[in-house]
C-alpha cells in the first residue's frame, strides 16, 4: 500500500476530503509518487501477488484498484488543476468531473482490512441490503453491506463513488446494524 501521508498544504480555507482519481492504464504507482512530490497526499492500496512466467517466479505490488488514486486533499480550484495536471491523471471521479468527496471511513476501513491482513477477495459492488458494522475483534468498527455466500456470513466494504467492493468473511464476529 502506497500512502504518502498527511496533506501538509496551508490552505486552511477548504476541508480536507478524500478523492478518486481516475488514471491511464497502469499509471496507478507513478500518479501517487508524482502526487505526493506534490506535497499532496495519495492512497494508493496495493496487494501481493505471484506472477509466474515459464522460467520463474515473483511476488509483485498490483492495485486493488485498478486505474483509480485516493487523494486527500481539498476541491479548492488550484488544488484540483494540480492534481490534473498530474502525467498519467484522467479525470477526478464524481459529478461533473468535479470530484465527489469519499466519506473518511470508507477509506479507513480498506487501511484496517489491509493492514491487518485480513483476508479478502473482491466482490461485485452492491447498492442495497443491510448495512453493518463489525462489534469486538480485530476487525473492530468495519462497516459495510452484509450478505452471505454459501453458509459464511460476509461483509462487503466499499467504496461508493469507484463502485469498487472486497468480501470479507465475518462468520464469528458481533455484528450490530447500522
Amino acid at each position: 500500500m502506497l500512502d504518502s501521508g498527511q496533506n501538509h498544504g496551508t490552505d486552511t480555507a477548504h476541508t480536507l476530503s478524500w478523492y478518486a482519481i481516475q488514471t491511464r492504464s497502469r499509471h496507478e504507482k507513478k500518479v501517487a509518487d508524482e502526487i505526493h512530490e506534490k506535497g499532496i497526499s495519495a492512497f494508493l492500496p496495493l496487494v501481493t501477488r505471484v506472477h509466474r512466467w515459464s522460467d520463474r517466479r515473483k511476488e509483485v505490488q498490483l492495485p486493488l484498484f485498478p486505474g483509480y488514486v485516493f487523494v486527500h486533499t481539498t476541491a479548492a480550484p488550484e488544488t484540483r488543476i494540480s492534481v490534473l495536471r498530474t502525467p498519467g491523471v484522467a479525470s477526478f471521479v464524481g459529478s461533473q468531473g468535479r470530484g465527489t468527496p469519499i466519506p473518511d471511513k470508507q477509506i479507513d476501513d480498506i487501511r484496517v482490512i489491509l493492514d491487518r491482513n485480513v483476508p479478502f477477495e473482491l466482490y461485485p459492488f452492491l447498492e442495497i441490503n443491510q448495512r453493518v458494522r463489525i462489534r469486538g475483534g480485530a476487525l473492530d468498527g468495519v462497516e459495510g453491506v452484509l450478505t452471505a455466500k454459501n453458509t459464511d456470513q460476509s461483509l462487503v466494504v466499499s467504496i461508493g463513488l469507484i463502485q469498487r467492493s472486497l468480501l470479507v468473511r465475518v462468520t464469528g464476529y458481533e455484528l450490530e446494524r447500522i
